[in-house]
């Protein structure tokens, strides 16, 4: 169309069709989301399922029965798969808005906004799904009468204690999030792009990418695990019988009665056993279910 025409058509009101370089441009935009979600969907339920093998399942089984293995496993799952799918895909969006932000789109971020980027979306997937990981934590801790599913904790909980309830340990997850997603993104993220300046490969093998998550899980969890004791004692104050009011107040109180590292780094020895591997394959996952999809899409 020409300029003339162009000008008449707006003129009359007429709406022009969308320039197709920019209808694709939204279709690959799109694609790209999908393949996010999909792939870290895929991470997230591939990550769980490998480090239950960690759990203490014989001691379980001899307790509390053989079906008693799953208890709460239902609730970990619905939470694990849309946490990883959203901070995955929120992760490459972040990656993408700061590249074209600071010029560097397509290429690796500077340290900061590397940082920024996973710091973002540890925070967006955690906010949306803490309700089910209230819910998850509250299964692990009480008799298997008292919850008989995911349901029944959301509605004696709503009903009990209030909607208010479901996101209490909000905030110490929230600062927990921002220094473990942005270390464990950056961390990865910087190991990847150290390794293709050092060997020339721009893509690792499989088994450089467990590595480089695992190192990056290890680190994220070393220095947010304080808060993620106290976000787990004040998700479940309602059936312990504490009352914890603050997030200061609550590391206070766990200091004063179990001390610094029985008490806010109780249990992390085993959480650098599964917790760097859970990452690693997650990380990892995510990387070559990205990689296949892409070739797929390409060969369609």
């Amino acid at each position: 169309m020409g300029n003339a025409e162009h000008q008449g058509a707006l003129a009359k009101g007429e709406v022009l069709p969308r320039p197709a370089s920019s209808q694709s441009e939204g279709f690959k935009q799109g694609r790209s989301v999908l393949n996010s979600l999909l792939s870290g969907a895929f991470a997230g339920a591939v990550a769980k399922t490998a480090v239950e093998a960690y759990k203490l399942i014989y001691r379980t089984y001899l307790k509390d029965g053989f079906f008693s293995l799953w208890r709460g496993n239902s609730a970990t799952m619905v939470r694990v798969i849309p946490y990883a799918a959203i901070q995955f895909c929120a992760h490459e969006q972040y990656k993408r808005i700061l590249g074209q932000y600071y010029g560097f789109q397509g290429k690796a971020l500077p340290p900061v906004p590397r940082l920024l980027a996973g710091s973002l979306a540890g925070t967006t997937a955690a906010l949306i799904t803490y309700p089910l990981d209230m819910v998850r934590a509250r299964m692990a801790v009480t008799p298997k009468e008292m919850y008989s599913n995911i349901l029944h904790v959301f509605v004696r909980i709503s009903r009990e204690e209030g909607l208010q309830t479901l996101y209490r340990g909000f905030t110490p997850t929230i600062l927990g999030v921002v220094p473990y997603a942005g270390l464990s993104f950056f961390t990865y993220e910087t190991l990847k792009k150290l390794h293709a300046e050092r060997t020339g490969r721009s893509h690792p093998y499989s088994y450089e990418r467990l590595v480089f998550g695992a190192c990056a899980g290890l680190i994220g969890q070393s220095a947010s695990y304080p808060l993620d004791v106290v976000r787990r004692r004040m998700q479940t104050a309602g059936v312990t019988g504490h009352t914890y009011g603050s997030i200061s107040g609550t590391m206070r109180e766990i200091v004063a009665e179990e001390g610094v590292i029985r008490g806010l780094y109780k249990g992390l020895s085993m959480n650098w056993v599964k917790g760097p591997i859970a990452v690693g394959i997650s990380f990892m996952t995510f990387d070559l279910m990205q990689i296949l999809l892409r070739k797929l899409q390409k060969n369609s």
